[in-house]
């Protein structure tokens, strides 16, 4: 064997193990009795031990310089090793599965404070979390910016004020759009109890015209909607609520795009590290142009409007034109994945800027849920009212996610430029949407962005799919044509 193909078995063990260790995590969110919490930590912390011991194996740099790439692909599996590698050897292996010990165990205690409405009883674990996440953070940055070592996780190539700058320039004319649509009659709700078995049954059904494969994948429900997996394995969850039963179609339909991304990669790059998303920023892409450039478009929703009337009967909506107004309502609301298009980067925004002063130690956690409830009412006008609705209502920090937020909104921006380039490509593609036809859209990303996984970086891969640099600028033209009509301005 060559070194190139030596490196390659070993990383596909690596890959392997990485799975094992993300389907513990699953199986935490789903199926995990609660009192197992502490034992999950102490089962996370020893795969995180062996995987982070051999991403520095010194026989891995051996392999690397002396591997020669036989391809394009090669090359760029050599690439991605590397990084990884050079990251891996700047983190100490006690301080990695310290943070993979106590994330595990804090993810159970921000699930019951959640549940208890006590920000006092998960400060103290969440304080431990933003003390390792930062030391890790400053071995990561070797003297450079904190936080963007932490971006580098998730965007790699991406800045801290690179991000900011694009925020700056959304977030006028988001607040201005805000504005003057709820000055404007809100559309009709959904009226009625929705039966939460038939909410999943639909869901279902919803997720396979997307071409989510349930062979190789699942939908389960859980606290937090989450796609988990690559590959021949991909599952997702979703959760439901009696009378939002949009809570629950639009969550499955935002995760399999999420899960779609993952199972259609080329399976010549199963278990390497092209196998999977290039990065967060780039699958947020993916599920936000599933759930709203086509799941939240006229055409598709008035198709949804029949499957949802044949399984609930009347839920107080006349017909599909009522029918799209509702499923894109412009509405107050506190949480994040319930927030309609236009004040979802508003929420997203909030989060990197508490974030950023959280790693830089200008917010303690002491005041965070002060500073989250100032930050909120200023943004949205309106006061929080529980915890659940606040600074308890992700489960990002627990499990030491910073640098992940900023990427949702990322996600937007690149979906804009998608969703652009698709329609040019296929101008008929409402009609086909209007029958539940998805296959024309997914077949589209599929080909130009999906089945590539971890080739190109993401702005390459973003400019590979839509012939374009990523901007802001076709997201905000798209929300302001669609609201407009919606509520016309």
């Amino acid at each position: 064997m060559s070194a190139f193909d030596k490196l390659m078995s070993f990383q596909r063990d690596t890959q392997a193990l990485g799975q094992v260790a993300g389907r513990l995590g699953w199986d935490q969110e789903t199926m995990m009795p609660r009192g197992a919490s502490s034992q999950r930590g102490v089962e996370m912390a020893a795969i995180e031990a062996v995987l982070h011991a051999r991403r520095m194996d010194p026989q891995v740099e051996e392999w690397l310089e002396t591997a020669e790439a036989p391809d394009e692909a090669g090359a760029a599996h050599l690439r991605e090793i590397r990084r990884s590698f050079d990251r891996a050897q700047k983190v100490p292996a006690d301080l990695a599965k310290k943070l993979a010990q106590l994330t595990s165990e804090a993810q159970g205690k921000w699930a019951s404070a959640r549940a208890d409405e006590d920000v006092a009883a998960f400060a103290p674990v969440l304080a431990e979390v933003v003390a390792l996440k930062r030391e890790e953070g400053a071995a990561l940055a070797n003297g450079g910016h904190l936080y963007d070592a932490m971006i580098e996780d998730y965007e790699h190539g991406t800045t801290s004020a690179q991000i900011g700058e694009i925020f700056d320039a959304m977030r006028p004319r988001l607040v201005n759009l805000r504005s003057a649509v709820l000055e404007r009659p809100s559309p009709k709700g959904l009226q009625g109890e929705f039966d939460e078995p038939k909410q999943m049954k639909l869901a279902r059904k919803v997720a396979k015209a997307f071409g989510y494969d349930m062979n190789h994948g699942r939908v389960d429900k859980a606290v937090h909607p989450f796609s988990s997996g690559s590959g021949q394995d991909v599952r997702i969850t979703t959760r439901t609520s009696a009378d939002d039963p949009f809570n629950c179609i639009y969550s499955t339909i935002h995760e399999v795009g999420h899960a779609c991304y993952e199972q259609n990669v080329d399976k010549a790059y199963l278990l390497t590290p092209l196998g999977s998303g290039v990065s967060m920023g780039v699958h947020e892409s993916q599920s936000r142009i599933y759930e709203n450039q086509l799941g939240r478009g006229r055409a598709f929703a008035g198709w949804l409007f029949g499957q949802m009337s044949e399984v609930f009967g009347d839920f107080g909506i006349a017909n599909a034109d009522e029918f799209y107004a509702a499923v894109n309502k412009v509405h107050n609301g506190y949480i994040r994945t319930e927030a309609d298009e236009i004040q979802y980067n508003l929420h997203v925004m909030l989060r990197f800027d508490l974030e950023r002063a959280l790693m830089s130690g200008d917010l303690q956690v002491s005041d965070l849920e002060t500073a989250w409830n100032d930050r909120f009412e200023a943004d949205f006008g309106y006061a929080v009212d529980k915890p659940s609705n606040g600074c308890l209502q992700d489960v990002h920090w627990s499990v030491g996610l910073f640098g992940y937020f900023p990427t949702y909104s990322l996600g937007n921006v690149y979906a804009g430029c998608l969703n652009q380039a698709l329609r040019t490509a296929v101008p008929d593609l409402d009609q086909r949407l209007s029958k539940g036809d998805t296959s024309v859209a997914t077949g589209w990303l599929q080909e130009n962005l999906q089945q590539h996984g971890g080739l190109r970086s993401p702005r390459d891969t973003i400019e590979h799919a839509a012939g374009m640099a990523p901007t802001h600028e076709p997201l905000l033209d798209y929300l302001e044509a669609k609201f407009g009509e919606i509520y016309g301005l």
